[in-house]
């Protein structure tokens, strides 16, 4: 070797520094028949490249428009620390992305992840990829690379944040979205079991009082403690949302995505500034999970709509016509689903009843 300081060993290395090599390479081996498992026909190569390869087949498409997505699974995986478990948050941040992506009409294609933590486990790591390779499974999306990043002496040797990228495709003039909102439609909402990804700021600061929270039952008469409660995975909407449009067509006018914002910070991107939404209450299920949080954290109803699904993980408007052929189709792909208000004459608002 040239050019460098003919040092003695024994000094300073990359992994007393904090970063391991060998564990960086023990993680990949463990990942690649999952992450191999999720790909589609049009997957070029494989794991460890500098970059995925995916050949788009447009023959179908006159004017095709790519359609991307980024997001994390945010504090839930405070929880899934806490817990020392893994096994659901991919499946989380899989849902983030492609059923944002479905809400334009797109169908979801591929996904990239980046995962960064303190100290690498391999182990983890693997557990963590699994999870969001079945996701992917079930958006039948290809996970098409990502990065593992060791941040050794910066971010505590316990924690870890992921975040993903995806693209998807759809042709151009099929755009679903608030432009196809007429007066009448009917409004269909898609059940959500749990809290997805989302409010657990608000969550945690409520039902986590103490180290032993976690491990009680996760309210009076639950069968599931507060710990797996919290770490159920987010429905994945994006197949049952393009089977409806398959079927439905022009029938299927446009669909919100009930994330960050709520009921009502998310359905009002889908409603026109002549027309109101209305939704009522009582015409779908509010798992307990969400009176729970509201009875220990006096949380006001109005607090509720504004942070959490509160049962409603997508709400999707369709002509009025249509409404069984939307239920239908939801309830084929194992969703709950039911007719929950329509669109009438107003000032762009979201009104629950």
């Amino acid at each position: 070797m040239t050019r460098l300081l003919d040092q003695p060993t024994g000094g300073l290395t990359y992994k007393s520094a904090g970063v391991s090599i060998e564990a960086g390479e023990e993680a990949v081996d463990r990942i690649k028949k999952v992450v191999d498992a999720t790909r589609r026909p049009e997957v070029l190569g494989g794991l460890g490249g500098f970059a995925g390869l995916f050949a788009l087949n447009l023959a179908k498409m006159k004017e095709p428009v790519l359609v991307s997505s980024t997001d994390g699974v945010g504090t839930k995986l405070e929880v899934a620390r806490r817990m020392g478990r893994y096994d659901t948050v991919g499946r989380d941040l899989v849902a983030m992305l492609v059923d944002d992506i479905v809400c334009t009409g797109a169908e979801p294609l591929f996904m990239l992840d980046y995962v960064a933590v303190g100290s690498l486990v391999p182990s983890r790591l693997e557990e963590l990829v699994t999870s969001i390779a079945e996701g992917c499974h079930l958006a039948n999306i290809a996970l098409l690379g990502g990065e593992t990043a060791e941040h050794g002496g910066v971010m505590g040797s316990d924690d870890l944040d992921v975040a993903g990228f995806a693209v998807g495709v759809l042709e151009r003039g099929t755009e679903l979205g608030v432009h196809r909102v007429h007066k009448g439609d009917a409004i269909v909402g898609l059940a959500s079991p749990g809290l997805r990804s989302n409010g657990y700021s608000l969550a945690r600061k409520v039902l986590l009082d103490d180290e032993s929270a976690l491990t009680r039952p996760a309210y009076e008469g639950s069968t599931r403690t507060l710990g797996e409660e919290l770490l159920l995975p987010s429905v994945i909407y994006a197949p049952a949302v393009l089977a409806m449009k398959k079927k439905m067509g022009d029938g299927l006018r446009a669909v919100a995505h009930i994330t960050g914002g709520g009921i009502m910070g998310n359905v009002v991107r889908i409603v026109p500034p002549t027309r109101d939404a209305v939704i009522h209450l009582d015409a779908f299920e509010t798992p307990e999970i969400f009176f729970e949080i509201q009875r220990r954290g006096q949380v006001s109803a109005d607090e509720m709509v504004r942070v959490f699904n509160c049962g409603l993980g997508m709400v999707v408007v369709v002509d009025p016509d249509e409404t069984d052929t939307a239920v239908e189709e939801a309830r084929a792909q194992g969703l709950g689903a039911a007719v929950i208000g329509n669109l009438r004459s107003g000032s762009g608002s979201v009104v629950l009843t």
